[in-house]
């Protein structure tokens, strides 16, 4: 069975580069019927929070990106123990003692000289008498695995053939001098207990999947297939990583965006299909495929994701929003004539308030000089509410034959004067709404 996971650490909250993390991962296992797990890389226990864990589930849910179910990496803090015993035992997991300091020096060395800045192995010659002694000096040992210096190779569901050389990499630790287990580890004993069989994440990763994988295999799992999609940037190429603090999924369903426009975007954002609104998740599944995308950077504008909403709030059933409507006061009787006509002229739902008190409160008339007199003689000759379908028409045409005004001349001024707006729905379907209008008198 198809599954993949997310797994993010609840250090703070997601964001749209995370998003397309989960989103790739669920629409694999959507698609093959299989098991989407949400993972919480939650063993930083003094950065992670139960309330940023809360949030990363809000968010999901509010995207309709419902897991299978959840585990906690703070929950299998044994498990990692047993595991690294296993890795001690064959020799691939051996204990260091290298300060930061002694580690930079070293590195800078090997550069000097021309050579890889590629960690020495040093511990690996340390005798017990060496680590005792180390001990006693205060030093606190810390584990690394041991690389297998081969070409690690594997088919990128995106970027194709990988090849790597082992040799250029440092052998990565696993476990801290505290004890904590390192990302690397952890993920690789998760992969291999939950079965995992797909894993998409950003192409910063490359290096983690070489290192992983051997792990995988030395702890007597299969590698899952992986695939690194390109990194966002900014709608000029910018790096996002000052701005994304702003994108965060909280504060774009705050400002209105639509969860369908951000899905939409995020499942076909730097592959060659276009970008469409799709209005459910199994759409997207359906079309989705990994090998339509590319490896370049991809720039990413929030403010693309604003005509999506426009257009998915405009579809959106009377049902959908009847709750909402009733909310702002609208009378039953009105509500969904209220709909039809402001529907069409909103992006975010939020919009609809400001039409409703335009209808039922009057707006501030909007009368340009050259028109002052024209409206003088127009008002009159508008009753007072209620009005019907055929008010606009009647009116509009006692207005030209008492003036001598028509087309835009006629009609514009008298928008602008009955509803504030230049532009908006039509006047017709606009009147029966209307509870007040203030350029009466």
């Amino acid at each position: 069975m198809t599954t993949t996971r997310f797994a993010p650490s609840p250090t703070g909250h997601i964001h749209v580069g995370n998003l397309r993390t989960a989103l790739f991962n669920f629409l694999i296992a959507r698609k093959a019927g299989g098991t989407f797990i949400l993972r919480l890389d939650d063993t930083d226990q003094e950065r992670s929070k139960e309330e940023y864990a809360d949030g990363i589930k809000r968010d999901l849910e509010w995207l309709g990106l419902h897991w299978d179910r959840v585990e906690r990496q703070s929950a299998r803090l044994d498990r990692y123990a047993e595991a690294a015993g296993q890795l001690r035992a064959s020799g691939r997991l051996y204990e260091v003692f290298e300060t930061p300091t002694e580690l930079d020096l070293k590195r800078k060395k090997q550069l000097n000289m021309g050579r890889p800045p590629v960690y020495d192995r040093a511990g690996l010659a340390l005798s017990d008498a060496d680590r005792d002694r180390l001990r006693a000096e205060g030093r606190e040992g810390y584990w690394r695995f041991k690389l297998d210096q081969e070409r690690i190779e594997w088919t990128d569901g995106i970027l194709g053939d990988i090849s790597i050389d082992a040799a250029s990499v440092s052998d990565p630790v696993l476990i801290r001098a505290d004890g904590q287990v390192l990302y690397t580890f952890a993920s690789s004993v998760d992969d291999v207990d939950m079965a995992v069989t797909h894993i998409v994440r950003g192409a910063d990763h490359v290096t983690n999947t070489a290192t992983q994988i051997q792990i995988i295999r030395a702890l007597g799992g299969v590698p899952p297939a992986f695939a690194h999609h390109s990194l966002l940037t900014g709608a000029q190429g910018e790096e996002l990583s000052k701005r994304i603090g702003a994108l965060s999924i909280r504060d774009l369903r705050d400002a209105g965006v639509a969860p369908e426009a951000l899905l939409s975007m995020m499942a076909r954002l730097g592959s060659s299909q276009p970008v469409e609104l799709k209005l459910t998740l199994d759409d997207l599944a359906e079309g989705f495929d990994l090998s339509q995308f590319g490896a370049s950077p991809t720039k990413f504008d929030a403010e693309d994701l604003w005509p999506l909403t426009r257009e998915r709030n405009q579809a959106l059933p009377f049902e959908a929003v009847r709750d909402r409507i009733a909310a702002l006061g609208v009378p039953a009787d009105l509500a969904e004539r209220f709909w039809s006509v402001a529907s069409q002229n909103i992006t975010t739902l939020d919009d609809l308030g400001p039409w409703w008190a335009i209808f039922s409160q009057g707006a501030e008339p909007q009368i340009d000089p050259e028109d002052a007199d024209f409206i003088a003689q127009a008002m009159p000759l508008l009753p007072p509410p209620p009005y019907t379908d055929a008010t606009w028409g009647e009116w509009t045409a006692a207005v030209k034959e008492a003036t001598g005004r028509k087309g835009k001349g006629l009609f514009m001024p008298l928008r602008k004067a009955v509803t504030g707006q230049a532009h908006g729905p039509d006047m017709a379907q606009v009147m029966p709404l209307l509870q007040v209008v203030k350029a009466r008198g």
